[in-house]
């Protein structure tokens, strides 16, 4: 199945190439990128990988990421433009997990959206994209750290509505209204509002993005896409969970230091507001995440993520399960051209014992060794 629909999407993209070629106001470029890992938990435990964020749920195994294949395209000599964003793979399929489950090939979808500028500083996109909330990103080239952070794994990956850029310089703003979060197609009314203000310094090298997500759902019991009925071992229902709204606010800075040293910095702030008699609590988590990146040469890159989840109230169990964990994840870039070769340390502590030990006790920490392989074209 997904070769055929692989080979249905080449065909296409090489279709819109042809049709491309034939006007010389229009263009049409090729991009994509293909990954594949191998990842190592000391810990070793049976069952378990220890791993509580995106794409890396893999133990003493070699696992392949994702193959992804984007055209993008102008016309009216950059008036409009158009991505089709394809992927395959594990990768694909957690970040379109809605689409996975309901076993639909929109999960071959990453992005899909048309852009019309009414003027050189305003521009309206309609479709999917991705989102515009954190520091990192899905596609393994553009991110320095192979494994991905909690904030990023816990934070919307996409939304698909329609946005309104507006740019003045240094200064951006984007507002716009979209489909409940990660939803490429919803069956309820409930809408996500998301926007951003960026600026930067005068001379370029601290640019800074405030973002924004957040949704009202109805109470009702069909029309709010977060309901759900949790049941026992033994398959006897024990109440329901369903958000009433949730909010998200980020901030994410980038500071040029130096030709070979730069900063980054993450913070993050989701409030989550159950429906009446939910079984899970209310409340609000935060995360923090501080990226030191170094380049001595322009082969090697090192960059070392340090970052603190604080889940006072344990609102989102299901991901972190502890009321903090500081993690901290060490990766050097060894470039070749357009390969990419990305050892990776990674170490966790958390304030309960939400890992496992290989004797199968639990343990309050965990270290993880991976080697990425990342070339894109």
């Amino acid at each position: 199945m997904i070769k055929k629909k692989f080979g249905t999407a080449v065909v296409a993209l090489l279709a819109m190439q042809s049709l491309f070629a034939q006007d010389s106001t229009k263009s049409l470029t090729i991009s994509g990128s293909v990954d594949g890992y191998y990842r190592y938990n000391f810990s070793n435990a049976a069952g378990n990988s220890n791993n509580k964020t995106s794409f890396t749920n893999s133990q003493s195994s070699f696992a392949l990421g994702m193959a992804t294949i984007k055209a993008d395209a102008t016309a009216l000599s950059g008036k409009v433009t158009a991505t089709a964003d394809l992927g395959f793979g594990t990768r694909a399929e957690e970040f379109s997990y809605y689409e996975t489950a309901a076993k639909s090939s929109l999960s071959l979808v990453k992005q899909l959206y048309v852009t019309y500028a009414l003027s050189k500083d305003v521009k309206i996109t309609a479709g999917k994209f991705a989102t515009h909330v954190g520091y990192e990103v899905m596609d393994a080239p553009l991110n320095r750290n192979y494994s991905m952070s909690y904030m990023f794994t816990n934070g919307p990956f996409s939304h698909t509505g329609v946005k309104m850029d507006v740019t003045a310089g240094p200064v951006g703003f984007m507002v716009g209204v979209a489909n409940f979060i990660d939803q490429t197609t919803s069956t309820t009314s409930t809408k996500t509002l998301i926007a951003q203000v960026s600026g930067a310094s005068k001379n370029g090298k601290v640019k800074a993005y405030l973002n924004y997500a957040g949704f009202f759902g109805s109470t009702k019991e069909g029309e709010n896409p977060t309901y759900g009925v949790i049941y026992n071992s033994a398959g006897i229902p024990q109440g329901y969970v369903g958000l009433k709204s949730l909010s998200q606010f980020d901030l994410v800075v980038n500071a040029t230091v130096t030709d070979k040293f730069g900063i980054g910095f993450n913070a993050t702030t989701q409030s989550r507001q159950q429906m009446v008699g939910s079984l899970l609590p209310s409340g609000s988590w935060q995360g923090y995440a501080l990226y030191l990146n170094l380049d001595p040469t322009p082969a090697i890159g090192l960059t070392l993520r340090s970052e603190l989840i604080s889940d006072s109230k344990i609102v989102y169990p299901s991901s972190f399960g502890a009321k903090s964990i500081f993690a901290n994840t060490l990766s050097l870039n060894y470039k070749v051209g357009p390969f990419t070769l990305i050892p990776e340390l990674r170490f966790e502590a958390a304030q309960s014992e939400i890992y496992s030990k290989n004797d199968g006790t639990g343990s309050k920490s965990t270290a993880t060794a991976l080697l990425a392989a990342v070339y894109k074209f």
